[in-house]
């Protein structure tokens, strides 16, 4: 173990972890350059020059500006990509096993192109030994490792992230690929060139993965494994329901009818031996958010739900309702030939919807969807986070005002996180956990039926926080058919 911990540092020993100049620094090992010149001192103005009677000397200091300048641009281009990299606190990179960069979520291809063949070479030695590289810890940097033949990802975060909440944004960035490619079509292409640029066929895709990367960060729904759904009245959403099961159920292979609206889930309608996963979900909520031109007209785009079938692709028709709501549609198909008569098939709920006044109630919804503990009767309660895990769907109210800054939103998160983790621990999962540090205490429960984390105040006493918690059960529970889908329509 002692000679291979050796070996790793050999390999390092190019490269220089550097803490203060960002999470990884891995920059080629060179001598210290010189200190640069002081700039010269700004040319004085023409009138002066004509006064000492000198317009030689004017030149000169013309030359000087000019060389000033000059030295200025070089200093510039001499930034390291070590400072590159310390602008950010969190990197994410994509390689493949012959040590090809694929994605960087920050820097350019050349800085990334050393990094990636160090990346490639540390998973392969310790490979080579029967072993996988998981993460390296280095100060407060976490570098984490996920192999994904052909594929390796990389995360490096200074933010506090745990190796587990790493490893999850990785899988999912990986999921975000083969929603573009497929793990067939992947493999199929590494087998035959192992050197290929996998570039050229994700040109475009890249604001997808960015776009999931800043997602993952701030929403909820990635922690929980859960999607949020609309606050709305049971008899619109039934009306939606009904609407999507009559038209679209007619044309056949037509697997899942999804209406979302504002990130959020306002009705999913599936045929009966089909499920969807949360996180095929989350791709498709990511798809929708990051594309604009979805508003534009009726699209049709092959999509690849990894959970659903990693190996083929769906066909989604696209479109929103009207020109001017937020609400989206998508018919998803398993004929790649069924755009017009899934086209006709929107038309005709787009109608119904419209007769029964469903597009303006969502409107509304939408308007009225976020509340607050305080709105709620709740205001011992600082956050919650409430999962059904019967319907895998959660709701959580705005963040209290002690929360609304980013650092703040994320320290909380990571308390999340580490509840969970005693939640889910493999040696001695736990049902109740009641977790108080300096600013907060955290009371988080799983049962069969939901699991609930909730925020109080750092002096609020155990009595204190049970009783919230079961006012605030009692008040979901009367929520219920609002706050979440229960019925499970299907064509």
């Amino acid at each position: 173990m002692e000679a291979r911990a050796a070996q790793i540092c050999s390999l390092l020993e190019a490269v220089e972890l550097q803490q203060e100049a960002g999470p990884l620094s891995l920059t080629e090992s060179r001598e210290a350059s010189p200190p640069l010149l002081a700039a010269p001192a700004s040319p004085p103005s023409p009138s002066s020059s004509s006064r000492s009677g000198s317009p030689a000397l004017a030149e000169q200091d013309l030359q000087a500006a000019q060389d000033s300048d000059a030295f200025e641009d070089a200093e510039e281009e001499a930034e390291s990509p070590a400072d590159q990299w310390g602008r950010h606190d969190k990197h994410i990179f994509v390689v493949s096993e012959a040590g090809k960069p694929i994605y960087s979520l920050h820097g350019e291809d050349a800085a990334v192109v050393p990094l990636a063949g160090i990346m490639q070479a540390l998973v392969s030695f310790v490979a080579d030994s029967g072993d996988a590289i998981r993460s390296i810890g280095a100060g407060g940097t976490q570098v984490v490792f996920l192999a994904k033949p052909p594929l390796i990802f990389v995360a490096v975060s200074r933010r506090g992230l745990s190796q587990a909440q790493l490893t999850v944004q990785l899988t999912y960035i990986y999921n975000q690929i083969l929603s573009v490619l497929t793990a067939a079509q992947l493999d199929k292409i590494f087998e035959t060139r192992r050197n290929y640029d996998l570039r050229r066929l994700l040109l475009g895709s890249e604001r997808l993965m960015t776009h999931l990367s800043a997602a993952m960060d701030a929403d909820p729904s990635f922690l929980l494994s859960a999607v949020r759904c609309l606050p709305l009245a049971a008899a619109t959403r039934d009306t939606v329901s009904e609407s999507i099961v009559r038209f679209a159920g007619k044309v056949p292979d037509t697997v899942f009818g999804i209406l979302i609206a504002d990130n959020q889930l306002v009705t999913l309608v599936r045929m009966k031996k089909y499920y969807i996963h949360p996180a095929d979900l989350h791709l498709i909520f990511n798809l929708i958010n990051s594309s604009e031109n979805f508003k534009l007209s009726e699209s049709w785009t092959p999509i690849c739900l990894p959970k659903f079938d990693s190996g083929g692709f769906l066909h989604a028709h696209v479109s929103y309702l009207t020109d001017t709501s937020p609400a989206c549609l998508l018919l998803l198909s398993l004929e790649r030939n069924a755009f017009f008569d899934l086209s006709a098939a929107r038309g005709k709920i787009v109608e119904r919807l419209e007769r029964h006044g469903c597009v303006q109630a969502i409107e509304t919804a939408i308007q009225g969807a976020s509340y607050t503990c305080r709105s709620i009767d709740l205001p011992e309660i600082r956050h919650f986070l409430y999962k059904s895990r019967t319907s895998a769907q959660f709701t959580s109210p705005e963040f209290a005002v002690c929360y609304q800054s980013v650092e703040e939103r994320r320290r909380l998160c990571g308390v999340y996180f580490t509840m969970q983790n005693r939640f889910h621990s493999v040696s001695k999962p736990l049902k109740l956990v009641h977790f108080a540090t300096e600013q907060e205490v955290v009371l988080g429960w799983l049962t069969a039926a939901f699991e609930l984390y909730a925020v109080f105040g750092p002096l609020h006493s155990k009595l204190a926080v049970i009783t919230a918690v079961n006012k605030l059960l009692r008040w979901v529970k009367k929520e219920e058919e609002r706050l979440f889908i229960l019925t499970a329509p299907t064509f």
